[in-house]
């Protein structure tokens, strides 16, 4: 089943969460001179036209990166992330947005390597067309999964790995769990970012208790809320759990996300979470 196209929400509050904490991450692993390698699984189109009839339909990136995009004093943990974003609108019109792979090859150093999957069969040429002359970047039409196996551990032992299923299917919360307990065994030390999607809560509990029967230590989540829970359709949430987190991230995320919450639902309902699912 791969009718999910990202699309039609791109730029949304979630976008805006995953990616503060993907190039987060990014940043912290660039501290160091060695190189890495990042992994991307789902790595959608790469690059998005808010313009388009897919985005204007929904209309979900005005509650999320253009709510961002109007603010004149970021808070110093989005400048990483927001800076690709305005060097793609440099006209100062908001009208195109990076996908996660994207992101990453804007952050990335000369000599770090990228790894990117997609299976949707319009936009995987979409994706390779954008990463073609990056002499960096494998990208492939299989299962992101299977690069767990294949790709992992790098030459390098150092990796970011982001897993972003689109959760059509209820077997993707479990299909991720699996995913990371492959590429825990093969290399344990790298960082493994899981976005979900709050749509039944009871699917993310389950998913965690999963997680939590691995073993694997040092499991942090963080989570925005627009609305409460609800059993009515849509989701009301989202969130990312981190794997061998940067010691800096727990503080960062404290302080951006109560900004984030402000900015995105300025109404004051939903939540925000930044606690330890496993600690070390």
């Amino acid at each position: 089943m791969l009718s999910y196209r990202h699309s039609f929400h791109a730029g949304n509050y979630a976008d805006v969460l995953k990616h503060t904490v993907q190039s987060l991450i990014i940043e912290s692993l660039k501290e160091k001179e060695k190189p890495f390698l990042y992994v991307d699984t789902h790595s959608g189109a790469g690059r998005y036209q808010l313009t388009s009839e897919h985005a204007e339909k929904t209309g979900e990136y005005l509650q999320g990166i253009a709510r961002i995009w109007e603010q004149p004093d970021l808070p110093e943990e989005l400048l990483p992330y927001m800076n690709i974003v305005r060097r793609m609108n440099d006209n100062g019109r908001l009208r195109y947005y990076p996908g996660s792979p994207l992101l990453a090859k804007q952050l990335l150093r000369e000599d770090d390597s990228l790894v990117l999957s997609e299976l949707h069969s319009t936009d995987f040429p979409l994706l390779r067309a954008e990463f073609s002359r990056d002499h960096r970047t494998k990208v492939s039409k299989e299962d992101g999964y299977q690069q767990l196996k294949s790709k992992l551990p790098p030459a390098s032992r150092r990796g970011f790995i982001l897993m972003d299923p689109s959760y059509e299917l209820k077997s993707d919360y479990e299909a991720v769990v699996k995913g990371v307990e492959e590429g825990y065994k093969r290399f344990a030390t790298g960082t493994y970012a899981i976005w979900y999607p709050v749509v039944l809560r009871q699917h993310i509990k389950r998913m965690i208790k999963q997680l939590e029967a691995t073993g694997i230590r040092k499991i942090l989540q963080i989570e925005l809320a627009v609305r409460p829970d609800s059993d009515q359709r849509g989701m009301t949430a989202s969130g990312m759990i981190v794997i061998n987190p940067p010691w800096k991230l727990e503080q960062q995320m404290k302080n951006v996300l109560p900004w984030l919450h402000k900015t995105l639902v300025p109404e004051g309902t939903g939540h925000t979470l930044v606690e330890w699912i496993v600690p070390e």
